[in-house]
């Protein structure tokens, strides 16, 4: 039995997503409608790997 070959992009869309969760639960600038400059690149990269991987996902269909 062979080993599923590893989705980098979707374990990296879903670390983001983690890290962007666990910022947001601990910061409270972040729970308003504007994130703080610490919360800026976390929330933009998950935005950036939810999107590519969503483009993806349409692609491949």
């Amino acid at each position: 039995m062979s080993a599923r070959p590893t989705d980098d992009l979707f374990v990296c869309y879903m670390k983001a997503l983690e890290d962007s969760t666990k910022h947001t639960a601990a910061c409270p600038v972040c729970q308003g409608e504007t994130p703080c400059a610490e919360g800026v690149p976390i929330h933009e990269r998950f935005a950036r790997l939810q999107d590519a991987y969503t483009a993806r996902q349409k692609q491949q269909r």
